[in-house]
């Protein structure tokens, strides 16, 4: 009889690898997808505060009681007279609406936005 020396892995082994990988992906995706809510969320609560930004500088560029009329006007976050203060003209992927609403009796604007990530984020006022 001839002396076989083989080399390679039992099936056993192969199985308890397997596992060990099963188990690893079982509990590092549902952490993965909420690190991606997350900075969804994140990355929607910066841009209502851009969005902000870009409503104070068009109040401050609305010198004329016309200008003044048609910022409170604003519905949109990608109204274009945000875009000329440097507004996005479009949402980021992470932000699925975004709403503007003036008050006239505070004379205060209020900004809401919804993320992709599905986490609440409280309204933004000016």
């Amino acid at each position: 009889m001839r002396n076989r020396k083989t080399q390679g892995f039992t099936l056993i082994e192969l199985l308890i690898v397997i596992a060990i990988i099963g188990i690893l992906a079982a509990v590092l995706i549902p952490n993965l997808l909420n690190a991606r809510n997350r900075a969804n969320d994140t990355a929607t609560t910066a841009f209502q505060r851009n969005v902000v930004t870009w409503l104070a500088a068009a109040d401050t560029a609305a010198t004329t009681p016309a200008a003044q009329t048609a910022l409170q006007g604003i519905t949109t976050c990608t109204d274009a007279l945000l875009v000329a203060e440097g507004g996005a003209a479009a949402l980021p992927n992470a932000v699925t609406s975004c709403a503007i609403s003036y008050a006239p009796g505070t004379r205060r604007y209020t900004v809401t936005v919804a993320s992709r990530g599905g986490g609440p984020i409280p309204d933004l006022q000016y």
